[in-house]
């Protein structure tokens, strides 16, 4: 890539899409295309670090829940309705702010939020799975209940956790977006999706560019994700 994303050029601010800039410049001369690029890489990090968080944590409250049962299923899953209960942007507000803003602090905060969805499908996922035949034949060998976890209850949980990741990411991308555009994520001069929308709404009427181009790669990777989860949903042992 011929330019960098931070590299300023101020004779050459708020260029339109030429041959050297294919998407023009910002208002500091950076180049549009480098900084959706690597804004893209950020926030796709970002997005997958919070999933991975939802889907460890999550996975590990919903297979407890489902495999002990009880009261201990009943706490777990009052506690994630409390969580819930939250409007997502104001409790990963809560969260970056307790934390500081932060590119890391914010993959934190979306994975609290997207973690009592993880556990509600790991649980799901545990209910279905715990009566059948292989399960009680495993029992029957002698497996521990903590074997039979990892060797019957999640590989077969697998493909449907597969899924809802997929499209986790999705909204992760959309909530790590909202951040940035808040000031609560990646910090300057990171390039970040959300962060170049919001600089450049004083720009609409003279650059469109600088919130068309962030806002539509925004919208393609999330339609794309959704895609793929909606594709995994249909193959054999995706739902």
């Amino acid at each position: 890539m011929r330019h960098g994303p931070v590299t300023q050029h101020l004779g050459a601010a708020l260029q339109g899409p030429s041959a050297t800039h294919l998407l023009g410049t910002d208002q500091y001369g950076r180049d549009l295309w480098a900084r959706v690029v690597y804004g893209g890489r950020l926030t796709l990090e970002v997005a997958a670090t919070a999933v991975a968080i939802a889907l460890i944590v999550g996975a590990a409250i919903g297979l407890l829940a489902a495999m002990a049962g009880g009261w201990t299923d009943a706490v777990l899953m009052r506690a994630l309705d409390i969580v819930l209960a939250f409007p997502y942007l104001l409790l990963a507000i809560a969260v970056v702010t307790a934390l500081g803003p932060g590119s890391w602090h914010a993959a934190f905060a979306i994975g609290v939020w997207l973690m009592p969805s993880a556990a509600r499908v790991a649980r799901a996922s545990a209910l279905e799975l715990k009566p059948r035949e292989f399960v009680d034949a495993a029992y029957a060998l002698g497996a521990t209940r903590l074997g039979v976890v990892f060797r019957h209850i999640v590989p077969n949980a697998a493909p449907t956790l597969g899924v809802f990741a997929t499209v986790a990411v999705g909204r992760a991308v959309i909530l790590e977006a909202a951040l940035d555009f808040l000031g609560l994520g990646a910090q300057p001069p990171q390039p970040s999706w959300g962060a170049m929308i919001s600089s450049g709404r004083d720009y609409l009427l003279t650059a469109p560019m600088l919130t068309v181009a962030p806002g539509c790669a925004i919208v393609i990777t999330v339609v794309a994700l959704n895609l793929v989860g909606n594709r995994l949903q249909r193959r054999p042992g995706g739902t």
